[in-house]
């Protein structure tokens, strides 16, 4: 069985996806919905999909749509998603899922109540070579993970309304975050504290933020985002045993390397895996999931996208970031 895809969206990072769904087994783009018909229309003639919609629920009514992909700004995420699960249709959500917790919290309980298939689009935790890390992690090679430091960010001009303009939920947390972000989540889990501070641009939107996490079992992470500096945009991942470095550009995939520490350590051992087109991965597994009658991923399960929404909104909170509300 082959998944129809209906995707809500036409911007860049559809087109991401409708180029890695091109070479993904399982599953073709069959449909689209824009407010704009035309933009619609183009988008499906660029990638061979039949249907062009200019409404969400068109899109639903849609007999050759089996799920849907909600690639709209991130304020416009909730309202298209929440009327596929109540059509009942599978959905996959960009990220972030949503920009308030609130939100997020409304699609997670919407899609357990229907019993509908939803998952956030954090495709990074399908590469291969992401598996492999957290293989690694997993066989003790650095021990106890203890701490966790990421960070990603680039500088934005304001011309650059996606970074600037808080209506479209704006800023460099919620753009970048849920990378450096959601791999100490993926480790470590939901922490038990949030602390933040940033500063903010004149649009009033997070210019930069820097977040100290810690939980419960002792373990901590400094994480920052920015959209007015070139950070460095890797990872460590330090253990009781040794530690990880996640080379630049963090979201890529590419190359990470184990330093082992004591008796017997040997050399660093370097890991490379790169793969173009990443998102397919991601499509694949979906593909899995629906073949399977999941209505969760088992590896970005939805409660990963609630503790993943609870860190953003305490952390935009305290910055006092202008917030974009929920549209439809």
């Amino acid at each position: 069985m082959s998944v129809g895809w209906g995707f809500v969206g036409t911007g860049g990072i559809a087109r991401t996806v409708a180029r890695a769904l091109q070479l993904a087994d399982g599953g073709e783009l069959v449909a689209v919905c824009s407010r704009d018909a035309d933009r619609a229309r183009a988008f499906a003639d660029e990638h061979g999909a039949a249907g062009a919609h200019d409404d969400v629920a068109a899109l639903l009514a849609d007999p050759a749509v089996d799920a849907v992909y909600v690639a709209t700004t991130h304020p416009q995420h909730h309202a298209p998603a929440r009327a596929a699960l109540l059509a009942g249709t599978p959905v996959l959500v960009e990220k972030p899922m949503t920009v308030t917790a609130a939100a997020t919290r409304d699609l997670v309980a919407t899609a357990r109540d229907r019993g509908v298939f939803c998952m956030e689009a954090y495709w990074t935790r399908f590469l291969p070579l992401t598996r492999e890390l957290l293989d690694v992690v997993a066989s003790g090679a650095i021990g106890q993970v203890l701490s966790v430091h990421a960070d990603l960010g680039f500088p934005a001009p304001e011309s650059a309304r996606r970074f600037h303009d808080a209506s479209i939920g704006g800023g460099s947390l919620l753009d970048l975050g849920p990378y450096p972000v959601g791999l100490a989540l993926t480790l470590l889990g939901a922490p038990a504290q949030v602390r933040a501070a940033g500063t903010l641009t004149p649009s009033g939107v997070d210019r930069q933020v820097a977040l100290a996490l810690s939980w419960e079992s002792g373990a901590v992470a400094a994480l920052s985002t920015t959209i007015a500096a070139h950070a460095s945009s890797s990872a460590w991942i330090e253990g009781d045993a040794g530690w990880i470095h996640v080379d630049a550009p963090l979201h890529s995939g590419r190359r990470f390397t184990v330093h082992r520490r004591g008796e017997g350590a040997g050399e660093p051992e370097v890991h490379e895996n790169p793969t173009e087109h990443g998102h397919r991965f991601m499509l694949e597994h979906v593909h899995e999931c629906l073949a399977a009658g999941r209505t969760e991923s088992p590896l970005v399960p939805l409660g990963f996208s609630v503790d993943l929404a609870d860190v953003f909104e305490q952390a935009l909170t305290q910055v006092g970031a202008a917030r974009a509300a929920e549209l439809g």
